[in-house]
This record gives structure tokens, C-alpha cells and sequence, in this order.
């Protein structure tokens, strides 16, 4: 075989450096792109906040303070007291010094002892704390709430829970649990340790005064009827429980006023807030966006270093000339990634005027491939955009993604969105009668007869994602 070399002109694109962190800001959420900052703030000393010049200017001045200031700042003493430890094997002294460290202030309410922010697990055992049960039902206690979720339901057997105590604590029978089942019940909130969403309602029906209308037909549904009356079997129901219309209606208004997770007050999960990246208002009649300042990062080259590596050309500087480039292209990059959002945003709304001004059911059909021969960039681009940034309207807070839907034809040869249809389902449901709800085919036939052609199992696709039930479960007692 003989050897030769060959010259072959093509092309394939190449990403820089610099493209490949533009891409990377575009499609990062304001959250994930003020983390992403804050690192790069780190690693590279050429770059920094406008406003941290000021912070430090602010900074260099001397506090004003005077004597008395300092003396209470001495003299305020640290708290040194540990943590107790409310673990499932204390011993009596551990009890009592841990209800002791709440004071005795005779004034104050045992209510105030349940802290903001308090976990169920927390807010259970402040009570089992001042609870007069033994050592031995505490323990027992303290182990189911180790076992709640934070819905406040026993996420183990009885059966499974004895025999892991059993190794643990001597001669124990399966009744002292089934009692320290009871103590757990009967803490606050109402209904915290039930098994199921039925043992939970009965507990919290149990709870009202005997006097309530329709407590004892309310028990008798949630202790043995409940899944009829999911599926609104009243017929079998009145049948079953031997009542009349009127104290079946009561009966299931009281369950439904009911709460079916009592420990989810109690849940630590933190609120994570949703920043605009775009508001829009109306300027002389139209529609404008608007980036939101305070959204945007305000980020500069360090001066300082700046003329320290100008002055030092010829000397040893390449790491700092590269993180010098790396400052600029991230200011550049950024600057780009706010002027991409509110072109797309822009554009967007220009074609969303009727949904601004009208509402759900005047949102007009939208694909990518529109917006991005509007502003000239690839749908994929586009897609970036509109992932995880969000819109400020005069109706709400809405991502970017939401103005873009499927559309269904109508008679006039003309396109309705998909979130029009949505949006027109919910108002007919809504404005239906109780006693004969629209089924799906109805639903089609109501919108056919407004020049939407949709068919059955599209309303139910519909339907099912506004989480709303079919008719039957709709149906009013």
C-alpha cells in the first residue's frame, strides 16, 4: 500500500472560549446566575461590583460610638447553656432538666413556648416534656414521633416499631404501644399520628364537641365510607349511613373544613422567591419591556489592578493580563445576556398584547420558530432565553415559556392557543351546575359550538392538566 498526503478543505464549527460562557449565562436563572458570579468574583481579583468601592469607602470611616455603647456591648453575656439532647433514651434527670430550661415564669403561656419556625418533631416534644407519663411511656412516645413524616402520619406499622423497641427495653408487650399511640394522638395539632387520612379526620372529628350537626354521620363516612364519598356515591351512601340529603351535605362540609395533613403548618422547607427578570407596562398606549435593574449585576473591571498591569506590560503579568481578558468577556457576556432577554422579551409581548389586556383566553398561538426570526437568533437560543426567566405583567408573574403553546383550528380557517382552550374549559366548568356537571363530550360540543374544534379526549387532556375532576366526582351532593 502506498503512502501520500492528501490536502481536504471543510469546515465544522468551532466554539470559543468566550461563545461557550455566553451560552452558558443564557440559559442560567437569575438565582443560578448570581451564584455562578459570586465564584468568578472570587477566582478572578480584576473583577468586582460597582457598588463595592462605596461599601468600602463606607467602611474606612470610623464608627461613631461612645462609652456607654461599648460597656453594654462588654458586658452582655454569651448564653452557654447546651442544647439538650431529646433523644428516645433519656434517663429522668434529662426529662426534667429539659422542661426546666423553658423558665418558670408564671406569666408566661405554654403557647409562646411553641417557637416560629419550630419543627413538628420540636413542637411534639416541648409537649411530651411537660407531660406527667412515666420514663418509659416518654421514650415509647418519643419514638413514634421519630417516626412521623411531616404530613404528622406514622410512617411505620405498630408491629415494626415493637419489635425494634424490644431489644431496648425490657418485657415490652405490643399494648404499651398501641397506648403511647394514644398519648401522641391526643397532642396538638389535632390528628397528628394517625395511620391514614382516615384515622386522621375520625381523630380530629372526635376532637369537636359532641354537640357539632352531623359529627357522629361525619365519623361513620371517614371511619368506614370514605372512599364512597370520594366517588360521591350518594345514593349508597345515604343508604348505608341511614340519612337524608341535608345532613349528608353537612356531614361532608364538616370534613371537608378539616385539615388532612396536620403537621405540614410545622414544615422547615424554605420559600424560595421568583425575581422578574422583565416588568411590562403601558407607555403612551403600548406595551413595553423593561429589564429589571435590580436583577442585573452591576460588574466592572478593578481599577486598581487595571493600572498595576499597565504600568507592568514587559514584566511577569500573564495571569493576570488572561484574568483581565476573562474580566471583560464576562461584562460583555453578561451585558449581552440582558439585551438577548428583553429583545426576546419584547418581541414576545408584542405578539401577547390581547393576553395583557384580556386574559388567558385571549393568548394567541406561539411557537419558538416565531420569535426567533423576529430577533434573528436559533430556536435553540430562544429556548435558552425562556427557560427559568420570568415576566412581571399587570396579571402576574409568568415564565417566559408560559406565552408559548400548540394551537387547535377553528371553523374560520383560524388558530386558538392552547391556553385559551384551557382557560375557556375552566370558565365553562366553573359555571356549570352542581347537580348536572358538563362531561367531556359536552365540554367539546360547547366549544365546537363557539368555532373551536376539539375533540373529547383533548378536553380531558385539557381538563386533567388544570386539576380538575371528572364530572361524576364534580357532581354536588
Amino acid at each position: 500500500m502506498k503512502h501520500s498526503l492528501q490536502l481536504k478543505i471543510g469546515q465544522h464549527l468551532t466554539l470559543t472560549p468566550q461563545l461557550q460562557q455566553s451560552i452558558r449565562l443564557l440559559q442560567l436563572s437569575t438565582l443560578e446566575l448570581n451564584q455562578e458570579l459570586e465564584q468568578m468574583l472570587q477566582d478572578n481579583p480584576l473583577l468586582e461590583r460597582e457598588d463595592e468601592e462605596d461599601a468600602r469607602t463606607a467602611s474606612e470611616e470610623p464608627p461613631a460610638h461612645t462609652a456607654e455603647a461599648e460597656a453594654q456591648t462588654t458586658e452582655s453575656p454569651q448564653s452557654d447553656t447546651p442544647e439538650p439532647d431529646a433523644s428516645a433514651s433519656l434517663d429522668d434527670e434529662d426529662w426534667n432538666d429539659y422542661s426546666a430550661s423553658g423558665g418558670d415564669d408564671e406569666e408566661s403561656d405554654y403557647a409562646e413556648g411553641s417557637v416560629s419556625g419550630a419543627s413538628l418533631r420540636e413542637h411534639l416534644l416541648n409537649q411530651l416534656i411537660v407531660s406527667p407519663l412515666t420514663l418509659r411511656d416518654r421514650t415509647l412516645v418519643a419514638t413514634l414521633i421519630d417516626d412521623l413524616d411531616e404530613a404528622g402520619f406514622l410512617t411505620q406499622p405498630l408491629a415494626d416499631i415493637t419489635a425494634s423497641l424490644q431489644g431496648e427495653l425490657e418485657e415490652l408487650e405490643p399494648e404499651e404501644v398501641e397506648t403511647a399511640l394514644k398519648h401522641l394522638q391526643n397532642m396538638d395539632p389535632t390528628g397528628v399520628g394517625a395511620r391514614d387520612l382516615a384515622e386522621c379526620l375520625t381523630l380530629q372529628l372526635r376532637a369537636l364537641p359532641a354537640s357539632t350537626p352531623a359529627r357522629d354521620a361525619a365519623m361513620r363516612l371517614t371511619t368506614h365510607y370514605l372512599d364512597l364519598l370520594a366517588a360521591r356515591d350518594v345514593g349508597k351512601l345515604k343508604k348505608m349511613l341511614g340519612i337524608d340529603d341535608p345532613t349528608l351535605r353537612t356531614a361532608r362540609a364538616l370534613i371537608l373544613s378539616l385539615n388532612p395533613r396536620p403537621g405540614a403548618a410545622f414544615s422547615t422547607e424554605e420559600t424560595h422567591y421568583v425575581i422578574p427578570d422583565v416588568y411590562v407596562r403601558k407607555v403612551k398606549g403600548m406595551w413595553i419591556a423593561s429589564l429589571n435593574a435590580d436583577a442585573m449585576p452591576k460588574l466592572r473591571v478593578n481599577r486598581v489592578y487595571a493600572d498595576i498591569l499597565a504600568r507592568h506590560r514587559e514584566g511577569n503579568s500573564g495571569q493576570l493580563a488572561s484574568q483581565l481578558q476573562e474580566a471583560r468577556w464576562l461584562i460583555k457576556n453578561v451585558q449581552q445576556r440582558f439585551d438577548t432577554i428583553l429583545r426576546v422579551s419584547q418581541a414576545i409581548v408584542d405578539r401577547q398584547k390581547q393576553f395583557i389586556e384580556h386574559g388567558e383566553v385571549a393568548m394567541r398561538p406561539l411557537v419558538l420558530r416565531e420569535i426567533a426570526e423576529a430577533v434573528e437568533l436559533h430556536e435553540s437560543t430562544i429556548s435558552r432565553v425562556t427557560t427559568q426567566k420570568f415576566m412581571m405583567t399587570p396579571r402576574g408573574l409568568y415564565e417566559l415559556k408560559y406565552f408559548f403553546g400548540s394551537h387547535v383550528s377553528t371553523d374560520n380557517g383560524g388558530a386558538c392557543s392552547s391556553t385559551a382552550i384551557r382557560a375557556l374549559i375552566k370558565q365553562l366548568i366553573a359555571a356549570e351546575s352542581g347537580k348536572k356537571p358538563l362531561s367531556d363530550g359536552q365540554l367539546a360540543e360547547v366549544l365546537g359550538q363557539q368555532g373551536i374544534v376539539v375533540a373529547r379526549r383533548t378536553v380531558a387532556k385539557y381538563r386533567e392538566s388544570l386539576q380538575i375532576p371528572p364530572a361524576n366526582m364534580r357532581r354536588a351532593l
